[in-house]
């Protein structure tokens, strides 16, 4: 999570929140990390003021909240980004819209939800066709 909350905290004029697992699931689907260790690693979140709000998810309990609460006190509160007047989208990746940009094409084509003839192909596994509708959305500048 830390990357995406590091980039996610350099732009962000909202708040920013964060509720990590206790590390992740064992072949049983169990957590193995102990409370201590995950409130050292969750820490981690809000000493480097990259959220404004820290919990626990999935194997986190009471004892690990407890842990997390002790070892976050007194680190103050993240200041979120200053407020941009540029677009920034995202989808796979993101995409910040920059007055040297002219025009943008965003392949609404590759949209099941945009497109009825797209999702026909996908629901019907035409997939070679449905590659033809993605190659030409790209070559058309998407």
């Amino acid at each position: 999570m830390y990357q995406f909350l590091q980039r996610l905290a350099a732009i962000s004029h909202f708040y920013v929140h964060a509720y990590p697992n206790a590390g992740l699931p064992n072949a049983m689907g169990g957590y193995d990390e102990t409370a201590e260790n995950f409130a050292k690693n969750a820490k981690t979140f809000c000493t480097d003021g990259l959220v404004n709000m820290i919990g626990g998810c999935c194997g986190t309990t009471p004892d690990y909240i407890k842990a997390l609460w002790d070892a976050v006190q007194g680190i103050p509160a993240r200041l979120p980004a200053a407020k941009s007047k540029i677009m920034m989208l995202s989808g796979m990746s993101e995409f910040v819209y920059k007055d040297h940009i002219k025009f943008v094409n965003v392949g609404e084509r590759c949209n099941i939800s945009g497109s009825a003839k797209f999702k026909k192909l996908i629901k019907n596994d035409d997939y070679e066709k449905a590659i033809a509708v993605a190659k030409d959305q790209v070559e058309s500048g998407a």
